[in-house]
């Protein structure tokens, strides 16, 4: 009786620990994708800047056109942690910071540099 409760539980702890490695991974890839990010109120105006990203092996990288003629710049840095995308890079000459959180699946906000408004629309 006694190893029937332990292969019971046994099989409890191992289902769920496999759906918790899964789970982190779709959060990371719901972000992948191309996105155009409209940050609002900056000093020179709105701005647009086409984004994509896309998950390898566990791990989140993102790019971005500086300008609508441009090639396509890698950013310094990518996380994603409890849903919230924060991305590191440099452009026209600073080094800038923003965050966005989804709201469904083509729809996000967030600010840039927790200073200006920002909204992401997934590109199909």
């Amino acid at each position: 009786m006694k190893l029937k409760n332990y292969t019971f539980l046994f099989s409890l702890v191992f289902i769920f620990s496999l759906m918790s490695f899964h789970l982190p991974s779709s959060v990371e890839e719901s972000f992948d994708g191309k996105w155009e990010v409209l940050v609002k109120d900056t000093p020179q105006g709105n701005a647009t800047i086409p984004m994509r990203f896309e998950t390898v092996d566990g791990a989140t990288k993102g790019y971005f056109l500086e300008t609508p003629d441009g090639e396509e710049k890698a950013m310094s840095s990518v996380t994603i942690k409890e849903g919230k995308l924060t991305a590191y890079f440099t452009i026209t000459g600073y080094d800038v910071y923003i965050s966005l959180q989804k709201i469904d699946d083509d729809n996000a906000s967030g600010s840039l540099m927790d200073m200006f408004p920002a909204e992401g629309k997934r590109v199909k």
